[in-house]
């Protein structure tokens, strides 16, 4: 089953493995989270010019498991910028098996902040 084509730029590909599943033989929610996160976290880095933390994720939403071998891609863009803040929000695909059916299985939005080199917030340029 083939959806219309990602939101967003390419951040991050990468191959689920018999290491990362749950009780249930998918893979682990919480791994495919962190993938999100890193992959947000680069696109924050880039917008903020500098070190990012993140600070909360809004409307996470799993849609579809993802299975040992899928290839997890991760799309996302900048989708609002505040004062000390950026949103960013993700898109989850997977490329299936050997004959390349993709699937959209997690969306949500990460919330980074910008930080200065002593790890407080620091305002974002806004330009």
């Amino acid at each position: 089953m083939s959806e219309t084509l990602p939101d967003g730029h390419a951040v991050l590909r990468t191959v689920a493995m018999p290491s990362d599943v749950n009780g249930a033989g998918d893979i682990f929610g919480g791994w495919v989270l962190s993938q999100m996160d890193i992959a947000g976290g680069i696109i924050a880095i880039e917008r903020a010019g500098g070190r990012v933390a993140t600070v909360a994720v809004e409307a996470m939403k799993f849609i579809r498991p993802v299975k040992i071998n899928d290839i997890l891609c991760i799309y996302g863009d900048v989708e609002r910028v505040g004062t000390t803040s950026i949103a960013v929000r993700l898109d989850a695909w997977v490329v299936r098996g050997y004959k390349g059916v993709s699937e959209k299985v997690t969306e949500g939005v990460f919330t980074f902040v910008a930080l200065d080199e002593d790890g407080n917030k620091r305002p974002v340029d806004h330009s």
